[in-house]
This record gives structure tokens, C-alpha cells and sequence, in this order.
């Protein structure tokens, strides 16, 4: 096959993977969320470096091979897309498709315009690929930050449950109340994570409640809504009803079974000889 063939075929080949690139990177804010487009992109590069590489067009295969390496990153590590990081990527692109354009026009590939060209493009990259790091120091920075948030949630619950196992006493239910102010501060802007917060202060602080009623439910449900903020699902934090209850209640609220003997343990714990005397004829 004579080298004009290979050559048409390398450019024929080489317009598909550009419009690959091209939808891929118009719509980067979802393509980074999609590991198989991302993993697309990068093959799309990298088939046109190795092909330009071939033919000897080395400005093509330093800027195919600088996108390459740039769409390594994306595909790699969670990236946080902006506009910015964008319009330098498609910066990036227009060099690489204004250099295949000139290969299939009249005149072909220059070398000296060709390495101007990528002479001239070596800034867009340096702040791509800066910028990419940047990015990258940002999120990391924000991911550390999270995992201190939840270390500080996991601690605060750990001190709950050591009050939760001493005598219930006025000091101690207004240290607990203490770290539920605590736990709020945590995550100020989710108002559903602030309302169970107070919602569990406002039960801790009712006198009638024993711990053995109030911790199994507290300690549950701010462990689990506080799970659905790790798993950025703060849709599905809110205060269950069994809480909810605690809070408004003005007479023990009792957490029964319907095993009899546990029914009749939690009984004596509420209930003084009196109360269970009148609640026995009362039930027969």
C-alpha cells in the first residue's frame, strides 16, 4: 500500500477520534462522571499519537500525547470540572485538529509550521496541566477535610454513648445536650441534620426518659444519618418518628416488643408498685 493511502486512512481515522474528543469535552462536567467515555477519550489520543508516530508527524504526536496524558488524570482521580478547565481543554483540541487539518489540505503538514504550532501551544498545556494539579490539591484538600468532619462525628458519638452508660443525672443529660449542639455545628447548612440534632437535644432534656430509652434510639439515628451525609446523600437524612416522639412526650415513652417478657422488664423500669398494681387490675 503506497504511503498516500496509509496517510488517508491515518486521517480519515484521525476525524473520527477528533469528533470523539469534541462531544466528549463539550460535555465534560458529565463525561467525568462516566468511565467509559472517559476511557474512550483516552483512546481516541492515544490512537492518534500512535498513528502519528508511524508516519513521522511528530508535532501531531506531542500534541495528541500532551491530551493523552491530561485525559490520564481524568480518568484516574475524581476531578471537579469548571469552565475554566474546559475552555483549556478545548484550546488544547483546536491545536490538535488545526494541525490534522492542515495534514489533509493541499499543501500538507509544514514541519516549521507544524512545530511553531506546537511551539506556540506549549503555554495552553502548561496552565491545562497546572491547573489540572490545582484541581486536584483542592479536592484532596476538601476530601481530608471531610474525613475529619466524620472522624469528629464518629468521637462525638463514642463520648454519647459513655454518658448514655452513667447515671442519668442533670449534668450529664446537659453534656449530652452539649455534643448535639456539637454535631450540629458539623453540618451547618444541612437543615434536616439541624433539626434531628435539636430534635434529640429536646428528648435527652426531658427528665422522664431513662437513658435504656433514650440512647438506643438517639445513638441509631445519628449514626445512620450521618452515614448519609459520608455518602453525599443528605436527601435522606431526616428525624424518625420514634425520635420525633421522644421530644414532644410529656409521660415516659416506653420502646416495648411484643416478646411479654421484655414488655413486663421495661414496665417495672417506668412503673412503680403502685402504677403496676392499678395497670394489672386494670388489664384484667
Amino acid at each position: 500500500m503506497d504511503q498516500q493511502k496509509i496517510l488517508g486512512y491515518f486521517i480519515e481515522e484521525a476525524k473520527e477520534h477528533l469528533e470523539t474528543l469534541e462531544t466528549g469535552l463539550l460535555e465534560l462536567s458529565a463525561v467525568v462522571e462516566d468511565q467509559e467515555r472517559l476511557n474512550e477519550m483516552f483512546r481516541a489520543a492515544h490512537s492518534i499519537k500512535g498513528g502519528a508516530a508511524m508516519l513521522g508527524y511528530s508535532s501531531i504526536q506531542k500534541i495528541a500525547h500532551r491530551l493523552e496524558d491530561s485525559f490520564k488524570i481524568l480518568r484516574e482521580n475524581k476531578i471537579s470540572t469548571d469552565q475554566k478547565l474546559e475552555s483549556l481543554f478545548l484550546k488544547g483540541y483546536d491545536v490538535l485538529q488545526n494541525l490534522i487539518e492542515k495534514l489533509q489540505g493541499t499543501f500538507g503538514l509544514n514541519a516549521d509550521e507544524a512545530n511553531k504550532i506546537v511551539e506556540e501551544a506549549e503555554p495552553f498545556f502548561k496552565e491545562l496541566q497546572a491547573y489540572l494539579t490545582q484541581i486536584l490539591d483542592n479536592d484532596q484538600s476538601f476530601s481530608s477535610s471531610n474525613e475529619d468532619v466524620f472522624a469528629q462525628v464518629r468521637e462525638l458519638l463514642t463520648q454519647m454513648l459513655s454518658l448514655f452508660q452513667k447515671k442519668a443525672n442533670t449534668k450529664s443529660r446537659q453534656s449530652l445536650q452539649k455534643i448535639c449542639t456539637q454535631l450540629g455545628k458539623l453540618f451547618p447548612d444541612i437543615e434536616s441534620w439541624q433539626d434531628l440534632t435539636q430534635t434529640a437535644s429536646s428528648a435527652i432534656g426531658n427528665p422522664q426518659h431513662s437513658y435504656a430509652t433514650l440512647a438506643p434510639v438517639i445513638i441509631k439515628e445519628l449514626k445512620e444519618n450521618s452515614d448519609y451525609i459520608e455518602l453525599k446523600k443528605e436527601n435522606k437524612v431526616e428525624t424518625g418518628e420514634a425520635l420525633e416522639q421522644l421530644a414532644e412526650a410529656t409521660l415516659p415513652y416506653v420502646l416495648v416488643s411484643l416478646d411479654t417478657a421484655h414488655i413486663a422488664k421495661t414496665l417495672r423500669n417506668v412503673l412503680n408498685h403502685q402504677q403496676l398494681s392499678k395497670l394489672s387490675q386494670a388489664l384484667t
